[in-house]
């Protein structure tokens, strides 16, 4: 059977320094979660407009045996189809390319940094002992907590730390390769239906 070549362009990584975090970060991520062959081609597109940009260009110009996907921020919560949610939303009004459905568009919801809450052992191996979890959301809910919510109390968690305080660029993708997929599947629909998709694509290959 023919291989598919996939390739998911995420939102993150500022432009330069930071690609190769990134693209490590998810690459870690996908490996701990028992994806391995074929692995997805990672594209770090810096800012979340930029990734859409970078996987329409993709999409107009991909062969049969390419499947590009889209992996960025929900921003908020998700209350319709995929494609509908980014045509809708304020600031997005993104069209979904000819072609594409909603399998090829996903979401970390309502970002990245809630797939962290899923894992407090791993945020407290990474900060150390004095990482403060029960400032962290008590929503077990990951998907519910605002995006404002998750990014304060992570900061006022790590206030006590070596860090002081959580940094994006310095900490994000780093934590991202130690977190468990497995409590994040557990935690995040969206990030089930994600990594679904990924091991449904690349079990069609063997």
């Amino acid at each position: 059977m023919r291989k598919t070549h996939i390739t998911l362009y995420v939102e993150g990584g500022s432009k330069g320094a930071l690609f190769p975090e990134c693209r490590k970060g998810f690459r870690l991520f996908l490996e701990k979660s028992g994806l391995s062959n074929p692995m997805p081609k990672i594209v770090a597109c810096g800012s979340r407009g930029a990734a859409y940009k970078d996987f329409c260009t993709a999409w107009a110009s991909n062969s049969p045996d390419e499947c590009p996907l889209l992996l960025v921020d929900s921003e908020g919560p998700i209350a319709t189809t995929p494609w509908k949610h980014v045509f809708q939303r304020v600031g997005d009004g993104w069209k979904q390319p000819k072609g594409a459905d909603d399998d090829h568009l996903h979401f970390m919801a309502q970002m990245m940094e809630a797939w962290f809450l899923a894992d407090v052992a791993a945020l407290t191996a990474y900060f150390g002992p004095k990482f403060q979890a029960k400032k962290l959301p008590k929503n077990k809910s990951i998907e519910a907590v605002p995006k404002n919510d998750i990014e304060s109390s992570l900061d006022a968690a790590a206030q006590d730390t070596p860090k002081r305080t959580y940094q994006k660029g310095r900490d994000s993708f780093e934590i991202l390769g130690k977190i468990d997929p497995k409590l994040v599947v557990e935690a995040s629909p969206h990030a089930k239906r994600f990594l679904d998709q990924l091991n449904l694509l690349t079990k069609a290959d063997t």
